[in-house]
Protein backbone atom coordinates (compact mmCIF):
# COMPACT_ATOMS: atom_id res chain seq x y z
CA UNK A 1 0.00 0.00 0.00
CA UNK A 2 2.70 2.33 0.84
CA UNK A 3 4.41 1.70 -2.26
CA UNK A 4 1.40 2.44 -4.38
CA UNK A 5 0.55 5.53 -2.37
CA UNK A 6 4.06 6.71 -3.25
CA UNK A 7 3.47 5.63 -7.36
CA UNK A 8 0.25 8.07 -7.24
CA UNK A 9 1.73 10.48 -5.06
CA UNK A 10 4.62 10.83 -7.46
CA UNK A 11 2.86 10.98 -10.75
CA UNK A 12 3.17 13.94 -13.33
CA UNK A 13 -0.27 15.18 -12.99
CA UNK A 14 0.26 17.17 -15.83
CA UNK A 15 0.51 14.02 -18.33
CA UNK A 16 -2.09 12.33 -16.26
CA UNK A 17 -4.45 14.99 -16.47
CA UNK A 18 -3.92 15.77 -20.72
CA UNK A 19 -4.68 12.10 -21.45
CA UNK A 20 -7.60 11.88 -19.12
CA UNK A 21 -8.53 15.01 -20.59
CA UNK A 22 -8.41 13.92 -24.23
CA UNK A 23 -10.12 10.74 -23.25
CA UNK A 24 -12.97 12.68 -21.62
CA UNK A 25 -13.19 15.25 -24.78
CA UNK A 26 -13.40 12.03 -27.14
CA UNK A 27 -16.04 10.82 -25.38
CA UNK A 28 -18.31 13.47 -24.56
CA UNK A 29 -17.53 14.97 -28.54
CA UNK A 30 -17.75 11.85 -30.26
CA UNK A 31 -19.54 9.46 -28.14
CA UNK A 32 -23.04 9.79 -29.64
CA UNK A 33 -21.71 7.98 -32.82
CA UNK A 34 -21.37 4.82 -30.17
CA UNK A 35 -25.01 5.49 -28.75
CA UNK A 36 -23.77 6.52 -26.05
CA UNK A 37 -25.95 8.56 -23.76
CA UNK A 38 -24.85 10.05 -20.16
CA UNK A 39 -28.21 12.18 -19.70
CA UNK A 40 -29.24 15.91 -19.83
CA UNK A 41 -27.78 16.63 -16.58
CA UNK A 42 -23.82 16.80 -17.25
CA UNK A 43 -22.12 19.46 -15.35
CA UNK A 44 -20.12 20.43 -18.92
CA UNK A 45 -20.49 21.70 -21.71
CA UNK A 46 -21.04 18.88 -23.91
CA UNK A 47 -23.06 20.81 -26.21
CA UNK A 48 -26.82 19.72 -27.32
CA UNK A 49 -25.87 21.27 -30.64
CA UNK A 50 -23.39 18.52 -31.04
CA UNK A 51 -25.70 16.10 -32.75
CA UNK A 52 -25.50 13.33 -33.09
CA UNK A 53 -21.90 13.58 -31.79
CA UNK A 54 -22.68 14.34 -28.38
CA UNK A 55 -22.82 11.41 -25.53
CA UNK A 56 -25.00 13.86 -23.19
CA UNK A 57 -26.66 17.15 -22.51
CA UNK A 58 -24.86 20.38 -20.76
CA UNK A 59 -26.94 21.05 -17.86
CA UNK A 60 -27.73 24.17 -18.72
CA UNK A 61 -30.03 23.93 -21.99
CA UNK A 62 -32.63 22.09 -19.92
CA UNK A 63 -31.86 24.29 -17.18
CA UNK A 64 -33.22 27.15 -19.18
CA UNK A 65 -36.20 25.32 -20.90
CA UNK A 66 -37.40 23.56 -17.94
CA UNK A 67 -37.30 27.74 -16.06
CA UNK A 68 -39.49 28.46 -19.22
CA UNK A 69 -42.30 27.90 -16.10
CA UNK A 70 -46.08 29.57 -15.03
CA UNK A 71 -45.64 30.28 -11.55
CA UNK A 72 -48.98 28.30 -11.15
CA UNK A 73 -47.11 24.93 -12.25
CA UNK A 74 -44.45 24.78 -10.34
CA UNK A 75 -46.01 22.30 -8.21
CA UNK A 76 -47.69 19.99 -11.35
CA UNK A 77 -45.40 17.71 -13.75
CA UNK A 78 -43.22 20.45 -14.96
CA UNK A 79 -42.11 21.38 -11.68
CA UNK A 80 -41.39 17.83 -10.64
CA UNK A 81 -39.13 17.84 -14.12
CA UNK A 82 -37.82 20.68 -13.04
CA UNK A 83 -36.70 19.14 -9.51
CA UNK A 84 -35.56 15.96 -11.17
CA UNK A 85 -33.39 17.55 -14.14
CA UNK A 86 -31.77 19.79 -10.85
CA UNK A 87 -30.96 16.76 -8.48
CA UNK A 88 -29.41 14.77 -11.57
CA UNK A 89 -26.92 17.65 -12.36
CA UNK A 90 -26.43 17.62 -8.35
CA UNK A 91 -25.45 13.50 -8.55
CA UNK A 92 -22.82 14.06 -11.34
CA UNK A 93 -21.53 17.04 -9.43
CA UNK A 94 -21.14 15.38 -5.90
CA UNK A 95 -18.93 12.90 -7.21
CA UNK A 96 -16.09 14.48 -8.97
CA UNK A 97 -16.91 18.21 -7.57
CA UNK A 98 -15.56 20.95 -9.93
CA UNK A 99 -12.60 18.09 -11.54
CA UNK A 100 -15.69 18.38 -13.81
CA UNK A 101 -14.11 21.25 -15.08
CA UNK A 102 -10.20 20.96 -15.07
CA UNK A 103 -10.49 17.17 -16.08
CA UNK A 104 -13.48 16.89 -18.35
CA UNK A 105 -15.49 20.03 -20.06
CA UNK A 106 -14.63 19.89 -23.65
CA UNK A 107 -14.47 23.71 -23.76
CA UNK A 108 -11.90 23.58 -20.81
CA UNK A 109 -9.84 21.59 -22.37
CA UNK A 110 -9.70 23.29 -25.86
CA UNK A 111 -8.31 26.22 -23.71
CA UNK A 112 -5.62 23.73 -22.31
CA UNK A 113 -4.48 23.39 -25.63
CA UNK A 114 -4.34 26.65 -26.64
CA UNK A 115 -2.23 27.57 -23.63
CA UNK A 116 0.25 24.72 -24.97
CA UNK A 117 0.22 26.35 -28.42
CA UNK A 118 1.14 29.44 -26.53
CA UNK A 119 4.08 27.89 -24.70
CA UNK A 120 5.39 26.08 -28.09
CA UNK A 121 5.50 29.55 -30.21
CA UNK A 122 7.24 31.22 -26.45
CA UNK A 123 4.85 33.97 -25.85
CA UNK A 124 4.38 35.14 -22.55
CA UNK A 125 0.58 34.59 -21.42
CA UNK A 126 -0.96 37.99 -19.08
CA UNK A 127 -2.56 37.66 -15.50
CA UNK A 128 -4.77 39.98 -13.84
CA UNK A 129 -4.40 42.49 -11.18
CA UNK A 130 -5.96 41.29 -7.78
CA UNK A 131 -8.54 44.38 -8.55
CA UNK A 132 -9.32 43.07 -11.94
CA UNK A 133 -9.87 39.39 -10.66
CA UNK A 134 -12.02 40.46 -7.83
CA UNK A 135 -14.23 41.86 -10.32
CA UNK A 136 -13.94 39.23 -12.47
CA UNK A 137 -15.44 36.74 -10.16
CA UNK A 138 -18.81 38.59 -10.20
CA UNK A 139 -19.79 37.78 -14.05
CA UNK A 140 -20.71 34.63 -14.29
CA UNK A 141 -22.69 34.73 -11.05
CA UNK A 142 -24.48 37.35 -12.92
CA UNK A 143 -24.76 35.02 -16.39
CA UNK A 144 -25.75 32.36 -14.37
CA UNK A 145 -29.47 34.77 -12.22
CA UNK A 146 -29.96 36.01 -16.39
CA UNK A 147 -30.03 32.32 -17.42
CA UNK A 148 -32.62 31.94 -15.13
CA UNK A 149 -34.20 34.39 -15.19
CA UNK A 150 -34.90 35.44 -19.01
CA UNK A 151 -37.05 32.40 -19.57
CA UNK A 152 -38.96 32.42 -16.39
CA UNK A 153 -40.01 35.99 -17.77
CA UNK A 154 -41.11 34.52 -20.81
CA UNK A 155 -43.40 32.49 -19.02
CA UNK A 156 -44.30 35.53 -15.88
CA UNK A 157 -44.23 38.64 -15.76
CA UNK A 158 -41.30 40.09 -13.33
CA UNK A 159 -41.77 43.16 -11.03
CA UNK A 160 -45.03 44.32 -13.39
CA UNK A 161 -43.19 43.82 -16.36
CA UNK A 162 -44.29 42.60 -19.95
CA UNK A 163 -43.07 38.84 -20.50
CA UNK A 164 -40.32 38.93 -22.52
CA UNK A 165 -39.99 37.38 -26.43
CA UNK A 166 -40.51 33.93 -27.11
CA UNK A 167 -37.22 34.24 -29.30
CA UNK A 168 -35.08 35.07 -26.27
CA UNK A 169 -35.64 30.95 -25.23
CA UNK A 170 -32.12 29.60 -23.79
CA UNK A 171 -30.49 33.09 -23.91
CA UNK A 172 -26.90 31.70 -22.94
CA UNK A 173 -26.47 28.85 -25.59
CA UNK A 174 -27.25 31.74 -27.72
CA UNK A 175 -23.76 33.36 -26.85
CA UNK A 176 -22.14 30.30 -25.45
CA UNK A 177 -19.01 29.47 -27.40
CA UNK A 178 -19.84 26.18 -27.41
CA UNK A 179 -22.44 26.42 -29.56
CA UNK A 180 -20.04 26.98 -32.68
CA UNK A 181 -16.82 25.19 -31.01
CA UNK A 182 -18.27 21.40 -29.98
CA UNK A 183 -19.72 20.51 -33.82
CA UNK A 184 -17.17 22.10 -35.56
CA UNK A 185 -14.99 19.27 -34.55
CA UNK A 186 -17.82 16.77 -35.95
CA UNK A 187 -17.25 18.79 -39.06
CA UNK A 188 -20.87 21.00 -38.44
CA UNK A 189 -20.50 24.43 -38.93
CA UNK A 190 -24.25 25.25 -39.25
CA UNK A 191 -24.46 27.09 -35.91
CA UNK A 192 -21.11 29.77 -37.62
CA UNK A 193 -24.46 31.78 -38.99
CA UNK A 194 -26.30 35.13 -38.71
CA UNK A 195 -29.76 34.57 -38.22
CA UNK A 196 -31.65 37.29 -39.85
CA UNK A 197 -35.01 35.72 -39.18
CA UNK A 198 -35.75 38.37 -36.38
CA UNK A 199 -34.19 41.24 -34.95
CA UNK A 200 -33.66 39.14 -31.55
CA UNK A 201 -32.34 36.35 -33.19
CA UNK A 202 -30.08 38.45 -35.09
CA UNK A 203 -28.82 40.02 -31.93
CA UNK A 204 -28.29 37.07 -30.42
CA UNK A 205 -26.48 35.08 -33.17
CA UNK A 206 -24.36 38.21 -33.81
CA UNK A 207 -23.60 38.45 -29.66
CA UNK A 208 -22.82 34.37 -29.90
CA UNK A 209 -20.45 35.40 -32.56
CA UNK A 210 -18.59 38.18 -30.80
CA UNK A 211 -17.92 35.90 -27.67
CA UNK A 212 -16.73 33.81 -30.37
CA UNK A 213 -13.78 36.08 -30.77
CA UNK A 214 -13.63 37.21 -27.83
CA UNK A 215 -12.97 33.41 -26.19
CA UNK A 216 -10.37 32.98 -28.88
CA UNK A 217 -8.35 36.06 -28.32
CA UNK A 218 -8.66 35.65 -24.82
CA UNK A 219 -8.12 32.16 -23.90
CA UNK A 220 -4.90 32.41 -26.50
CA UNK A 221 -3.71 35.10 -23.81
CA UNK A 222 -4.95 34.16 -20.62
CA UNK A 223 -5.12 30.44 -18.63
CA UNK A 224 -8.49 29.79 -18.71
CA UNK A 225 -9.56 33.06 -19.68
CA UNK A 226 -13.74 31.71 -20.20
CA UNK A 227 -13.64 29.60 -16.86
CA UNK A 228 -13.66 33.41 -15.03
CA UNK A 229 -17.07 34.23 -16.83
CA UNK A 230 -18.63 30.65 -17.00
CA UNK A 231 -22.24 30.39 -15.39
CA UNK A 232 -21.65 27.05 -15.21
CA UNK A 233 -18.80 27.32 -12.83
CA UNK A 234 -20.91 28.92 -10.50
CA UNK A 235 -24.01 26.75 -10.45
CA UNK A 236 -20.66 24.01 -9.34
CA UNK A 237 -19.76 26.68 -6.49
CA UNK A 238 -22.88 26.49 -5.17
CA UNK A 239 -22.99 22.97 -4.18
CA UNK A 240 -19.44 22.13 -4.36
CA UNK A 241 -18.91 22.13 -0.53
CA UNK A 242 -21.38 18.48 -0.09
CA UNK A 243 -19.04 16.75 -2.75
CA UNK A 244 -17.48 13.14 -2.35
CA UNK A 245 -14.02 15.24 -3.99
CA UNK A 246 -12.31 17.76 -1.54
CA UNK A 247 -9.03 20.23 -1.58
CA UNK A 248 -7.81 19.61 1.77
CA UNK A 249 -5.22 21.82 2.93
CA UNK A 250 -3.22 21.83 6.59
CA UNK A 251 -2.25 25.15 7.56
CA UNK A 252 0.44 24.52 10.22
CA UNK A 253 2.43 22.97 7.62
CA UNK A 254 2.17 25.51 5.06
CA UNK A 255 5.54 27.90 4.43
CA UNK A 256 3.36 30.37 1.92
CA UNK A 257 6.50 29.70 -0.20
CA UNK A 258 3.33 30.53 -3.11
CA UNK A 259 4.42 27.54 -5.41
CA UNK A 260 0.51 26.35 -5.41
CA UNK A 261 -0.39 30.41 -6.52
CA UNK A 262 2.35 30.50 -8.86
CA UNK A 263 0.69 27.00 -10.35
CA UNK A 264 -2.71 27.69 -10.22
CA UNK A 265 -4.16 28.66 -13.88
CA UNK A 266 -6.94 30.37 -12.21
CA UNK A 267 -4.94 32.71 -10.05
CA UNK A 268 -6.49 31.95 -6.70
CA UNK A 269 -4.19 33.85 -4.17
CA UNK A 270 -5.59 32.07 -1.08
CA UNK A 271 -4.56 28.46 -1.94
CA UNK A 272 -0.91 29.94 -0.83
CA UNK A 273 -2.32 32.85 1.89
CA UNK A 274 -5.54 30.75 4.00
CA UNK A 275 -3.74 28.89 6.63
CA UNK A 276 -7.33 28.46 8.73
CA UNK A 277 -9.54 26.94 6.50
CA UNK A 278 -9.06 22.97 6.00
CA UNK A 279 -11.06 22.53 3.16
CA UNK A 280 -9.91 24.74 0.19
CA UNK A 281 -12.29 25.01 -3.07
CA UNK A 282 -12.45 28.81 -4.23
CA UNK A 283 -15.10 29.56 -6.74
CA UNK A 284 -12.92 29.56 -9.43
CA UNK A 285 -11.04 26.46 -8.41
CA UNK A 286 -11.22 23.88 -11.11
CA UNK A 287 -9.31 21.30 -9.16
CA UNK A 288 -6.39 20.66 -11.36
CA UNK A 289 -4.46 19.32 -8.78
CA UNK A 290 -1.54 21.64 -9.90
CA UNK A 291 -1.14 22.93 -6.88
CA UNK A 292 -0.56 19.79 -5.39
CA UNK A 293 1.97 18.85 -7.59
CA UNK A 294 4.19 22.08 -7.19
CA UNK A 295 3.70 21.99 -2.97
CA UNK A 296 6.86 20.75 -1.53
CA UNK A 297 5.48 20.11 1.76
CA UNK A 298 4.98 16.76 3.02
CA UNK A 299 1.09 16.27 3.71
CA UNK A 300 0.68 20.04 3.17
CA UNK A 301 -2.09 19.79 0.67
CA UNK A 302 -4.52 16.72 -0.48
CA UNK A 303 -7.10 15.70 -2.74
CA UNK A 304 -9.45 13.51 -0.83
CA UNK A 305 -12.01 11.50 -1.79
CA UNK A 306 -14.80 10.38 0.78
CA UNK A 307 -12.25 11.69 3.49
CA UNK A 308 -9.69 8.97 1.98
CA UNK A 309 -6.31 10.75 0.28
CA UNK A 310 -6.43 10.27 -3.24
CA UNK A 311 -3.12 12.60 -3.80
CA UNK A 312 -1.60 14.63 -1.70
CA UNK A 313 1.81 16.52 -1.92
CA UNK A 314 5.06 14.78 -0.41
CA UNK A 315 8.71 16.26 -0.32
CA UNK A 316 9.40 12.97 -2.32
CA UNK A 317 7.07 13.37 -5.64
CA UNK A 318 7.76 16.90 -5.52
CA UNK A 319 11.59 16.30 -6.49
CA UNK A 320 10.81 13.57 -8.18
CA UNK A 321 8.09 15.87 -10.94
CA UNK A 322 10.77 18.27 -11.11
CA UNK A 323 13.65 16.05 -12.26
CA UNK A 324 11.50 14.70 -14.85
CA UNK A 325 10.38 17.81 -16.27
CA UNK A 326 14.32 19.05 -16.14
CA UNK A 327 15.56 16.01 -18.19
CA UNK A 328 12.52 16.95 -20.62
Amino acid sequence: MKRLRAFINGVDIRRFRFWFQLGAFVLLVYGGYLFINLGNGLPVFSCAFNDPGKAGNCYLLPLQHQTHIPWGQLFSGRGIGLLMGFVTFLLWLFVLNKAWCGYVCPLGTIQDWMTKLRQRLRLRYSVYSLETFTRLKKIKYILLILLVLIPFGMSNSIAGLPTIPEEMATPFCKICPGRMIIPAFTGDFSQWTLDLSTKTAMVMTGLGMLVLGVFFIGAFFNKRFFCFFCPMSALHSLFSNVSLLKLKKDGDKCTRCGDCYRACDMQIKEIADDVERKTLVEDDCMMCLKCVAACPEEGCLKATFVGIPIYESTEQGFFKRMNQRGKS
